[in-house]
């Protein structure tokens, strides 16, 4: 029986346990590019001991960034900077992966710190573009442009783009953003499309850019390895996607390619309310996804203790937990969930360098 330390295959990727590092906004880039501030985060949680790190929500064109301090791959000057992040994650025994991403009508916003709303003209901002031109509202009040058809098209060909440069920098995993009320999630959501073309209006219409997206995608991304993708699986609003939407969304992933679905939820709408904050309560709709989908899946928010991981994998509801805030509290929860978890050697989650001197208390 799989345990969180067991090891994990996906197509050629090998993850020497079941944890994975959630991709974390660092708001730290400067025009799209990765600095040492994301080689010591990143580095450091591979250095800890999991199996997978994912890099932040990359943007694939740079209007798609959320804010100005957004990591980026619509250059190929962008590469050797994310080739030096992956070579790094994998000399540390983790898989290197990396989220890509367009925000949508919630791009043009300023730090989570520094405000967390739109920016103005004076501070930069930039044309937000949408399936429809209906504003997020709340702290970020401006209204998108709908998206004419041949944009549609040409975001569709930057997520392939980006991801020929992810392959080229060296990652071995590929995690599309569809979820958090960014580009894909507002042409899925029907609160965010009202569309009454071919992207929009049915469920068939309203996917049809995440299909075309991951055909494209598919294009560029070798088969063997592993393309994902990270959805919401319920807007947890009235008139929004349910988890029986996502349930057939993921069916439609499985036969387009992906491998993998790392299922979150929410952000659709400001009106958050409804979301029932507990640890691991996205875990009972992960295993609904991978049980009626058929497909492997991710599960992560509120996962604190290392009992609750390890039990979701051993009863078949997730194959992988996804953490972040855990791991920016303890970057070396994995090498104390070993030794919560009884695991015989559990200094042997981290690297030699630290390990050699572990094991002699």
């Amino acid at each position: 029986m799989a345990g969180l330390f067991s090891e994990f295959r996906l197509k050629d990727a090998t993850l020497r346990n079941r944890i994975a590092v959630s991709p974390m906004c660092q708001y730290s880039c400067i025009d799209g590019f990765p600095n040492d501030w994301h080689l010591v985060h990143l580095g450091s949680r591979a250095v800890g001991g999991a199996g997978l790190v994912i890099v932040e929500a990359t943007a694939v064109t740079p209007e798609g960034r959320i804010s100005p301090g957004d990591a980026g791959l619509w250059a190929d000057a962008h590469v050797p900077h994310f080739e030096r992040l992956a070579r790094f994650i994998k000399q540390q025994g983790a898989v290197p992966g990396i989220q890509i991403a367009h925000a949508g009508r919630k791009a043009s916003a300023n730090k989570p710190w520094e405000g967390d709303d739109h920016l103005e003209p004076h501070e930069g901002a930039w044309e937000t573009i949408a399936p429809s031109a209906i504003p997020f509202g709340a702290n970020l009040p401006a209204t998108p442009r709908a998206m004419t058809r041949q944009e549609i098209h040409a975001t569709s060909a930057a997520f392939a783009a980006a991801a020929k440069r992810a392959l080229a920098a060296g990652f071995e995993w590929l995690e599309l953003h569809f979820a958090h009320g960014y580009l894909a999630h507002e042409f899925y959501s029907p609160l965010s499309n009202a569309r009454t073309d071919e992207y929009g209006g049915s469920f068939e219409n309203r996917i049809r850019f995440h299909l075309e997206t991951i055909a494209a995608v598919r294009e560029v991304w070798p088969e063997r390895a592993p393309l994902t993708a990270r959805i919401s699986a319920t807007d947890w609003a009235d008139g929004g996607v349910t988890v029986e939407d996502s349930i057939e969304l993921t069916k439609r992933f499985r036969e387009s390619g992906i491998d993998l679905v790392d299922v979150s939820h929410g952000f659709g709408t400001p009106d958050i309310s409804k979301i029932p904050w507990a640890p691991g309560f996205m875990i009972p709709t992960a295993e609904r996804i991978r049980r009626e989908a058929d497909i492997p899946v991710a599960a992560g928010w509120l996962i604190f203790e290392p009992k609750l991981a390890d039990d979701a994998i051993r009863e078949g509801q997730t194959d992988l937990v996804m953490l972040a805030r855990e791991l920016l509290r303890d970057p070396y929860w994995p090498f104390h969930a070993a030794k919560t978890l009884g695991v015989e050697t559990p200094q042997n989650v981290l690297p030699v360098q630290y390990s050699h001197w572990l094991k002699k208390r």
